[in-house]
Formats: structure tokens, sequence, C-alpha cells
């Protein structure tokens, strides 16, 4: 197989991270017998300062004439980075809002697993975080609340303020049955959460659920309103496996979920559409104070890269072997910076991606 893959290294330390995905990507597909084409463009505050836009129409085209889309993280010290001197529409984040919708991206996927290696640094008791979690939020990115038509307005000498919370039917099954696919690769369950008793969209959410759950019999389903989800994912996360959820629901749970894993420099996450095309970046953002020193963890952006090869390529075995690497390196007691701990061997990032390609 021909992989055509376009890569947007980004901003601060990006382009190490991405250069490490790369990296492990040509061994698996060399082990396996596939051949990749990178197309590498520029989105973010490097094409502001080439091209005074965070997103040109050509890097766009160039996305969209692509399989998939690997990408680095975006931005800067909003502090202190002249980027954020400008418009907000011109800023760096700004390409990356444009690029999800230019390319219909509307189910987004944030992995949350804890690692055995790194059970210490999970917030959770010892007795809950024992039994271990492997779970995967999927969140409709497009629709809800933050799309919604919103106002203020003054009535009766006062400011209010309306934000309207819409689904239609279509947007829903899209997202539920990527949902069910994705189960389908997994443990074959699927936690659909809403708040059923309170509002109609989550009603609607419901009802088309259970309609695209009749075409997966092999798939268990079960309902959970989001308040009673947020408690679970403290008292036992190792209950769920896909966490099939609306925008502003999914945007707090997977944030949620990311921090009991105790180590955000390890989740990776996917964007897809609704065909096998998705666009796959690390969950942090772009660390500029550690740019350029070679000692940044380069595993999300490494498992999201594996995520390309399950979720576009549908080269399971290729991912499961990225996979299974990353683990081996840490059993073997090797750590970056960030989740270094005594009795461990400090390495860079360079360094990490020369040990999990080893490991392939």
């Amino acid at each position: 197989m021909t992989l055509n893959i376009t890569c947007i290294p980004g901003d601060g330390i990006g382009p190490e991270i991405v250069a490490q995905a790369k990296k492990v990507l040509d061994k698996v597909c060399e082990k396996n017998g596939h051949t990749i084409k990178y197309t590498d463009v520029l989105m973010g505050g490097a094409s502001i300062d080439k091209y005074c836009v965070p997103l040109t129409d050509e890097t766009i085209e160039t996305a969209k004439a692509a399989d998939a889309v690997l990408m680095g993280s975006i931005g800067g010290n909003t502090s202190t980075s002249p980027w954020y001197k400008l418009p907000p529409e011109k800023r760096p984040e700004a390409g990356l809002l444009k690029i999800r919708k230019a390319l219909g991206l509307f189910a987004n996927l944030r992995p949350a697993y804890l690692y055995e290696e790194l059970a210490d640094a999970c917030p959770l008791k010892k007795e809950i975080s024992a039994a271990g979690f492997d779970m995967l939020i999927m969140r409709e990115l497009t629709g809800g609340l933050y799309f919604g038509e919103r106002k203020t307005v003054e009535e009766n000498g006062e400011l209010k303020a309306i934000d309207t919370l819409t689904y239609s039917e279509s947007e829903i099954r899209r997202i539920a049955i990527k949902g069910f696919d994705i189960a389908r690769k997994r443990r074959k369950k699927v936690t659909s959460v809403d708040k059923a008793n309170v509002l109609d969209s989550s009603r609607l959410w419901r009802k088309v659920v259970n309609e695209v759950a009749a075409d997966y019999p092999d798939v268990e389903v079960e309902h959970m309103l989001v308040d009673n989800c947020a408690m679970q994912l403290v008292k036992d996360p190792a209950q769920f496996d896909v966490i099939l959820t609306e925008n502003m629901f999914g945007d707090i749970l997977s944030d949620e979920a990311s921090m009991v894993t105790g180590s955000i420099g390890m989740l990776s996450s996917a964007s897809l559409n609704d065909t096998k095309f998705g666009l796959y970046e690390p969950s942090h953002g772009s660390a500029p104070d550690i740019a350029g020193q070679d000692i940044a963890n380069p595993i999300a952006t490494i498992l999201s890269a594996a995520m390309m090869l399950r979720y576009t390529f549908d080269l399971d075995k290729e991912a499961d072997e990225i996979e299974a690497a990353v683990k081996q390196v840490l059993k073997d007691g090797y750590r970056t910076g960030d989740i270094y701990s005594e009795g461990t061997t400090k390495v860079g990032c360079t360094k990490m991606g020369d040990l999990i390609c080893e490991r392939i």
C-alpha cells in the first residue's frame, strides 16, 4: 500500500515530534511492505511568518489531496509571541479551526489510556487505578451549543444572553456510526452520554443512537447521563470503552479523562470526516519554552500516527506494532523529562523515537 500523507510540523516543538512520528511510520511501513509519500506544508505561526496568514488555500488543497494529515502542535506563547498581537482571525489557532471546517472534520477521538509503568502519575486512588483503563472519547465536533445561534439582548433594562443548542438527526447519525464502527475495532462497547432527562436535543440524540445500534448487534450499547459519566470517570474508569457524546459534553469529559491518565504528553487525538480521511495530532500544546532542545516527548504524536494507520488505512497490525513498541520502551524504563521518575533512564526526543523504532 502507498500512504499519501500531508504533514504539518507546526510551531514550537511540533517539527521535532513530527520528525519522530515520521521516523516510526517509516520503520513500520518498511517492515510491512508499504511506501509513504509525505508532503510538508505550513500552518499556524510558521505560516504567518512566511505567508502572513495562519492557513493558506494551497495548504488546504494539499491536505484535501492526501489520504490523511499528520500535524504537530500549533501556536506559541500567548504573552510574548508577536502572533498574538494580531486580530483573532489572523492568529495561529484560527488556522486549526479553518482547516477542520474545510476538511469536514466532525468526529474528534481522544483516547485515554493508563500505562502500567506510569500508574504512579495517575491522581486516582491506587485501588481504582490498579484496574487500569483504556477508553476513547468520541466527541461530535461541528454542532451543538458551540455552533448554534447566539445573541445578547437587553430586556427590561438588563442584558440577556442566548445560546442555542441544535442537533439534526443526520448530524447525530453520522457521529454515532463512527462511534460504533470504532467500537468494533476495540472492545465492542459504546456508552452514549447525554442529558435526556432535561434536554430535547439529548432525547433526539438517544433515539438516533438506538436506531444506529440496531445495525450493530455485536456491539453493547448503554446510555448514561453526563453528570453520572463525570462521576464514573473518577470512580470506575475501567468500565468504559467508547464514550460517544455531543460537542460540549465531549469537550468537558475528554479533558477530565486526559487528567486521570496523569500525563498529557502521552495523549494522541484524531479528527475524522465522513470518509476514511482524518487529521491526527497530539493533544498537548506547542511548548515553545522547550522547542529546539531535543527534550520534548514525541509519544503522543507517535501514537497519533498509529491511530492514522488504524482508522484511515485500516492497518491494524501496523498500529498494534507501534503501540506495543511504545509500551515496551516504557517497560524497559526509558522516559522523556515530562514523565521521568527516579530509577528510570531519561532520554531526549530523538532518542525516544530511535528506541521505539528499535522495538518495531
